[in-house]
Order: C-alpha cells, then structure tokens, then sequence
C-alpha cells in the first residue's frame, strides 16, 4: 500500500493518491489531472476511483476531467446530485482496491453531501481517514457552505458536531488524519500548518474535539468569527456540481503569445482585465494602464477569486518569463478559465512598442514617517479586520477596510484625497492600489514594506492585541 499526500501551497490543499496492487484511487484531484495519469503509468498501475469527499469551494476539482480521461469512477457521499456520471455512495459502502478497503463515512456539516473515506489496510485495519473539510488540524470545516440549502448555518454546525462525534472520534487514536486542506485556507479559522497528523492528537489539542463540549457550545465556538465567505466559493462549487471544460482547452487558449499590438486590440475588443502577476516593485515602477496587479509569488488564486467577481471576465497577462503556463494553470484551479493569452516580451515589449505605461509611487516607511508628522495626510490600511484590531497606526486620518472587501467600499473614499496606502508588508497594498488606480484614484502613494516597516519608525502605533485574545 501506498498512500501519498500531493500537497498545493497556494490552494493550501491536500490531494492523495493511493495505490494497492496495481490499482489507484485519488482522492480530490487538482484541475490538471496529467500528473496523477503520469505517477500511476509509472507504477504500472491503473486509476479506478476518483473519492471527491464534497462539493469543493475553494478550488475547481479535476475529477470530470481525470474520469473522463481513465474510465474511473467518481466516487461522492450520500446525496451528492451532479449532472455528470457519478458513483453516490451509500453510508458505510466500501470500495476495494487491491489488497486494502476504503469504507464511505457519511459525515454531513461542512456541506450535506461531505463523507469521510477510511481506510481499513490488508490486515483488516483501520489505518486513515481523509477528511476533507470535515476535520483539519486544529481546526473543522466551516458549515455555511452548503450548495442552495434550506438549512442555516447553526443546523450545519448541528450536523458537524454530530458527524465528528458519532463518525470520527469513535475511531482508534491512531488513525492517521489526512486533510482536505493546511492553514491558509479560507474553509476554516484555526487549521495548522501541519498536513498529517494522528487523531488522538486531535482530541487532545482539536478545540472542536473536547470530550466535554455540549452541541449548543460547538455550534457558538465554530461560529464564532467566521468572515463572509470569498464570493467565488459559491461559483466554484457549482463547477464542481454540474462540470466544466477540459484542462487542456483552457490551456490552450490561454497560453498563447500575443503581441503588443494584438494584445491591445484583444484588450479593447473583449473587454479583457489585464491581470499584470509580477512582483509589486516592478508593478509600481511600470505597468499597463487599468491594469490589476495580483502577484503569482503571493496568495495568487485566492486573491484572484477575492477580488475578480465574474468567473466568466475575459483575462489578458503579463507574467514573469517562463511562468506563462502556470499562471493559466493557476488562474482554472479557481475557475477563471477565459485566459485569452500573454503579452509576448513582457512589459518591456509594451514600452518598445512605444505604448503608454503608468507607475504607482511608492515610498519608504521612513519617508512616509517624516510626512506622517509635518502634514494631515490621509492613509488607508487594507489588512485584514483582525490584523488592523491588533495593532495599527494612530491618528484620525488612518482609515481601513480589508482588501477582501474593496469593492464593497468605493463609496468611503474620496478621489479628491491622496492616500497612503499599506497592508502588512507590501503585496496587498499594491493590489489594492491597482484597483483602486483602475476606477479612477490617481491620488495613491504605496508604503513599501507595509506596517512590517511603519513599525521601525516612530511613528505612534495602538498596543499590541494578541489575536487569540480578540
């Protein structure tokens, strides 16, 4: 038996290919599916099932594509409906594969359909469970996720705390704990930097797994500080729900040199977003007018599905050389499949194409500091609730919302006042002031370095909050 984790920072997202003699199963594939073809190929082993533990909404699984390309069944839990062949498995059904089981535990909360594979090794015993977003470490599965469901949020967390207690932590402790997803996800509030663990761990150290926790307690605690899900959650579910086009198409397409002059056209004729995915410095110093930066070296996916509302937007590049492909690849993880190609030669063909550029000023935290303290400027701090409520800069001119929510908050700012804008150490406030450049702010002064280096001046901050005291 062999069981690997193919772990994705980015998505901060575990998927998992087992094999037993000679045949594979994956469990919640990524949306290019050629690597799990090409490691079984090289295992001489055959792909029969494809486990997909829910509905996921963070990332747009390979499963169509991967069953598409092996005859493998798609494997769901109990009341799973889609609108592409599926295998919807019974509660306690088990699968074989080679010399080893894997048995289908039904445990709704995360989403109705959520199940929990376990498997049992060729000596009968219970060995793992990948959980999905049923149970990370430290942390469970928000439950306000659900496709169209009547039930509230608190009926969920209901379930959740039925489905861990009844399903999962009657299990053996030594059952080792395979997750859906690391901290950086946004399908919980607390999950670990760690991606395997042991499940009587969890029940020592788990907050949602206390022995003595009433259900009225858990449905409080698992609640208690969930923001407003990304509003790509709901639309990458759907994906995931009724399917999508092939991998290969969207690469395809996307991944296609244009130049400068073609760029353009394409750009005025499709009403194309330029999605500029360089580094923050060289962004600010030159760049495309109109264009978004969202830097491929940060949180690209999830911010991308934060802050670019239509899944469906026309998409232009400009990438770092050499990272063309994977920024197509990147962008159809979270459902962002009309790339329309790249501008060939970067921004340096834009320029000796004698095309107009613009720039973003930036300034250091020290220069900031000395106008900080000779004028009555206006600054706008775009982290998020819980770092601004932490630790900020004081004064009545410092204003916040978090990045997350910018195009909520337009109205709350005036284009007639220059800002100063910082985040925590420089990637977010350029995105923000990206946006912000793109609807007509043109009075913006980036802080390089973000609070990180407000922090080394003198300039007067609020005490310290610890956030796990908030």
């Amino acid at each position: 038996m062999k069981i690997e984790q193919i772990y994705t920072g980015c998505l901060a997202q575990g998927a998992y290919y087992i094999e037993s003699n000679g045949e594979v199963a994956i469990i919640d594939p990524l949306r290019e599916t050629q690597q799990y073809i090409d490691k079984a190929e090289k295992e001489n082993a055959k792909i029969k099932y494809i486990f997909e533990t829910h509905f996921h909404a963070d990332f747009v699984s390979g499963h169509v594509d991967l069953a598409k390309k092996t005859g493998a069944a798609i494997i769901f839990g109990p009341g799973a409906k889609t609108e592409y062949d599926i295998h919807e498995a019974r509660d306690n059904e088990e699968f074989q594969l080679g010399n080893v089981t894997i048995k289908v535990l039904h445990t709704p909360g995360h989403t109705l359909e959520s199940a929990t594979f376990l498997l049992i090794d060729e000596n009968g015993k219970e060995h793992a469970i990948f959980s999905g977003d049923t149970l990370f470490l430290g942390d469970v599965g928000r439950p306000d996720l659900a496709i169209k469901s009547d039930l509230t949020k608190e009926d969920l967390a209901g379930m959740l705390y039925d489905s861990l207690r009844n399903k999962i932590m009657t299990l053996s402790d030594d059952v080792i704990v395979y997750p859906a997803h690391g901290a950086g996800s946004a399908c919980g509030k607390n999950l670990s930097k760690e991606t395997i663990g042991v499940l009587g761990e969890q029940k020592q150290s788990n907050y949602a797994l206390r022995a003595d926790m009433t259900k009225e307690e858990f449905i409080k605690e698992v609640l208690d500080g969930i923001t407003p899900p990304p509003q790509y959650f709901a639309k990458n579910a759907m994906m995931n729900k009724v399917g999508y086009d092939t991998f290969e198409t969207i690469l395809k397409q996307g991944n296609t040199p244009l130049l400068p002059e073609d760029f353009e056209n394409i750009a005025n004729q499709e009403g194309a977003l330029v999605l500029d995915v360089r580094n923050e410095k060289e962004f600010v110093k030159a760049h495309i007018p109109n264009s978004i930066f969202i830097g491929i070296h940060g949180g690209f996916a999830p911010w991308v599905g934060a802050l670019i509302t239509d899944l469906k937007q026309p998409i232009l590049l400009i990438t770092p050389e050499g990272r063309e492909k994977e920024t197509v690849t990147r962008l159809s993880r979270v459902g962002y499949d009309n790339t329309l190609g790249y501008l060939q030669g970067g921004i340096e063909a834009w320029k000796n194409a004698g095309k107009d550029i613009e720039t973003i000023t930036s300034i250091s935290a020290e220069a900031f500091s000395n106008q900080f303290n000779n004028e009555t400027i206006h600054v706008l701090d775009v982290r998020k609730e819980g770092e601004y409520i932490a630790e900020h800069l004081k004064g009545n001119s410092v204003q916040h919302f978090a990045l997350d929510y910018i195009n909520d908050n337009m109205n709350v700012i005036d284009k007639d006042k220059t800002y100063y804008v910082h985040c925590a150490g420089g990637y977010r406030s350029v995105i923000a002031a990206s946006i912000l450049k793109a609807r007509g702010f043109d009075k913006l002064v980036d802080i390089a370095g973000g609070f990180a280096a407000i922090k080394k001046t003198s300039l007067p901050t609020t005490d310290f909050v610890c956030p796990s005291s908030l």
